[in-house]
């Protein structure tokens, strides 16, 4: 079945060089997280260009939100393949990734090689408090956009958050339960339930037990496989299951190297989910770097290319609708349990137990100043934070 790709007015003609080239700028210039990288595809393909029409753009927005995957990235996948099919979907979303993953790759080289000086470790003395700023007004907005005032969205939200913060670690069970549970109340199963079912894909990866054997490599390829199988809507949603893999259940890193990798994927543009690659390279370097991105997009890509043809019949079935906001308040809840934790961990001395007063302080700076003043680029209140962390470093020796 070919996809219609009937438009809202008429578009301009495109060649793959063209779409290459543009999804190579936008991942090497596109900050602001996957609302701003949306809007400029918008801005840019449908209103400046018209390559893109505004139903196909609108179509694969929404097949973005509800199916499995980073929002940003998808919508590229999804826009490639409106005119060139699969060859169109896998040069959109390799041009959009590949600027971003190899800028993280760098940063990984120099985190390893050099995290050893002082002011390297002053820099994300200075980072990690902020990221943690950042990830809490996230969550706030996510949750006021995800939950509104659905009473069964705030039950699962409290109760995910709650049980997150509990086991410092992300019960995936509860999560895809509450997808479940949110479908059957909302859009009991009937005659359509197929469609819905089809959501379920990612549970059974998720279910599944990896390799009882093997390489390191291995073991990266199938966990982030399974994150990346995972992700709703925006990137933030990789947090809290990245936290519980890799420094929980594998120790590949511990709270601070964590924290640092979350500040990397803010201060480079593209997809919030490429922090996969930096933890790859720390983990198994340049291999592992490629090995976690691959297999983490991987999912994402074919998670919009097999439903594209038959979105236009199903897209709007409320089952696949239920199931998607109960997930997503699920995810909007292991956000914010995971922010707790980190928090935790980010404001005292795991040693003495004390308080870090000036850590805190910068956390709740970047908050309030992020609340207020919601157009300040996050790269910017990165950048500061650093420049924060050396002169704490300065003052204090």
């Amino acid at each position: 079945m070919k996809l219609n790709t009937k438009s809202a007015g008429p578009t301009e003609i495109y060649t793959l060089r063209n779409l290459a080239y543009y999804f190579l700028k936008l991942g090497s210039i596109g900050f602001g997280g996957p609302v701003a990288l949306v809007g400029y595809m918008h801005r840019d393909l449908v209103e400046k260009k018209r390559w893109i029409g505004e139903d196909d753009y609108r179509q694969g927005l929404a097949l973005s939100q509800l199916a499995p995957g980073p929002l940003a990235a998808q919508l590229a996948i999804y826009i490639g393949y409106v005119h060139h099919r699969i060859l169109g979907a896998t040069i959109a979303g390799v041009a959009f990734v590949l600027p971003s993953f190899l800028m993280v790759a760098g940063i990984g080289w120099a985190y390893m090689e050099y995290e050893g000086l002082s002011w390297m470790q002053a820099v994300f003395t200075g980072v990690g408090p902020a990221v943690i700023g950042i990830i809490a007004v996230s969550s706030f907005r996510l949750t006021k956009k995800s939950v509104g005032k659905d009473l069964l969205l705030w039950f699962i939200f409290w109760l995910v958050g709650i049980s997150t913060f509990i086991s410092e670690r992300e019960i995936l069970w509860l999560v895809l339960g509450a997808g479940i549970i949110t479908w059957f109340i909302k859009a009991p199963p009937g005659r359509n339930s197929k469609i819905a079912a089809g959501l379920f894909a990612p549970a059974i990866l998720l279910a599944a037990s990896g390799p009882a054997a093997g390489s390191k490599l291995v073991a990266i390829a199938w966990f982030f496989t399974k994150a990346g199988a995972f992700v709703f809507g925006s990137g933030l949603a990789i947090v809290p299951f990245l936290y519980g893999g890799v420094v929980k259940e594998y120790e590949w890193l511990n709270e601070q190297q964590f924290l640092d990798a979350v500040a990397v994927a803010m201060i480079t543009p593209g997809p919030i989910v490429i922090t996969v690659g930096f933890i790859g390279y720390i983990v198994a370097g340049f291999p592992g770097a490629c090995v976690a991105a691959a297999a983490t997009f991987i999912p994402c890509y074919l998670f919009t290319i097999l439903p594209a043809p038959y979105f236009k019949k199903y897209g709007k079935n409320p089952g696949l609708k239920a199931f998607v906001d109960g997930v997503t308040a699920a995810a909007v809840g292991a956000i914010a349990g995971s922010v707790c934790v980190l928090a935790k961990r980010q404001f005292s001395d795991p040693a003495t137990g004390s308080i870090e007063w000036i850590s805190i302080a910068i956390g709740l700076t970047v908050a309030i100043v992020l609340f207020r003043f919601r157009k300040i680029p996050e790269p910017y209140v990165i950048g500061l934070a650093a420049i924060a962390g050396i002169a704490m470093k300065v003052w204090l020796d």
